[in-house]
């Protein structure tokens, strides 16, 4: 059995907001920490049945940088959902909803 280690540095400002989001994982290739404007971590709670979150963001994240993150977000779960359950109807009507979203944000 390996460990693998993934460390998130969130620093604040005085109003507690993200200034700088720094993440390192271990087996990480071809950097040794990334910076990053934006994050959502989202956590399977099974005694509770539960997700547990936590969105992040900095002043320096655009709307515009926010409407992609958010598109390539979805994207990402569709992907998820075809691979974990395996029903690539739902997952392909997901991406349909993702180019819908696409389209009415401007970001096509």
């Amino acid at each position: 059995m390996a460990t693998k280690k993934i460390q998130i540095t969130v620093e604040t400002d005085e109003q507690h907001v993200p200034s700088s989001i720094l993440w390192e994982a271990d087996d990480a290739k071809g950097f040794d920490r990334a910076e990053c404007r934006a994050m959502m971590l989202a956590l399977w709670d099974h005694g509770n049945k539960d997700t547990l979150r936590l969105d992040l963001w900095t002043r320096k994240m655009t709307v515009d940088e926010m409407k992609i993150f958010m598109h390539r977000t979805l994207l990402t779960m569709a992907d998820t959902m075809e691979k974990s359950i395996n029903d690539e109807r739902i997952a392909g009507d997901m991406r349909d909803f993702c180019e819908y979203f696409a389209d009415k944000m401007g970001i096509k």
